[in-house]
């Protein structure tokens, strides 16, 4: 059986990764901060799927918490075969109007964990000939929406390049960027969610995800609508695009 460590996993995005990998006959390793309800979504998928799921608590923004789960990817007796880095971490206000505290907090999920359990995990799948990761951006990587995007955008440069240097030795590194997404992500933000054409299903989203990792991908953008915004992010003059920086925060 193989094995995919997910962060995140007892909600939207990195909830769905966990149930449609688990319908893949994927064993799984459930990383997030909540033990209660992770063991009520390994209970679910190992009646649902009939695999094995271990559960690992663990907040990224510890340092310490982290290293726990770096340790479970470097472990050569226990491969895991595929890393979905999908943790977030959102900030409803702009720049000053948060605490250095919570910006560095933000950073620490999706930039500094990332890149330590990219670390950990790219070793021994490198040493194996294979193995994948998956690290969950966003479409406002392309967009200059402060800090968030900032963080997306390095996520996108990181994987493009780690896609390319370590797909001779049998690895493959994509970069989900999804759009507007039906999860709690926004809820627990304190946002407004919507239910437009610009909001995708997260099951979609996964499914389109995945077979796009199959396909060997650098990138995958769910959805002919965000993928026309982001072939305008490419034509449009940043200072233009600046304007639209409150969309999703209201």
């Amino acid at each position: 059986m193989t094995f995919a460590l997910v962060t995140g996993a007892t909600a939207g995005i990195g909830l769905e990764f966990a149930r449609q990998l688990a319908a893949r006959g994927h064993g799984l390793v459930l990383v997030a901060r909540n033990e209660a309800r992770l063991e009520a979504v390994a209970d679910d998928l190992r009646a649902a799927h009939g695999v094995e799921v271990e559960v690992l608590v663990a907040d990224l923004v510890d340092p310490a918490q982290c290293a726990t789960v770096e340790a479970r990817l470097a472990d050569r007796s226990r491969p895991i075969d595929l890393l979905v880095n999908n943790a977030g971490f959102g900030l409803k206000q702009r720049f000053l109007d948060n605490t250095v505290e919570q910006e560095a907090g933000m950073l620490d999920v999706l930039v500094t964990s990332v890149l330590r359990l990219s670390h950990a995990a790219l070793g021994p799948m490198a040493e194996r000939g294979r193995g994948g990761i998956i690290n969950v951006s966003s479409v406002a990587a392309f967009l200059p929406r402060g800090t968030y995007s900032a963080a997306k955008a390095w996520v996108n440069s990181f994987s493009e390049w780690a896609h390319h240097e370590y797909k001779p030795q049998g690895v493959s590194v994509m970069a989900l960027c999804p759009g507007f997404t039906k999860t709690e992500f926004h809820e627990r933000m304190e946002v407004k969610r919507g239910d437009n054409f610009m909001w995708l299903d997260v099951e979609f989203l996964v499914r389109t995800a995945l077979a796009d990792f199959d396909k060997g991908r650098a990138f995958s953008i769910p959805g002919a609508q965000y993928k026309t915004v982001v072939a305008l992010t490419r034509a449009v003059p940043s200072r233009v695009l600046q304007r639209f920086q409150s969309m999703g925060r209201k």
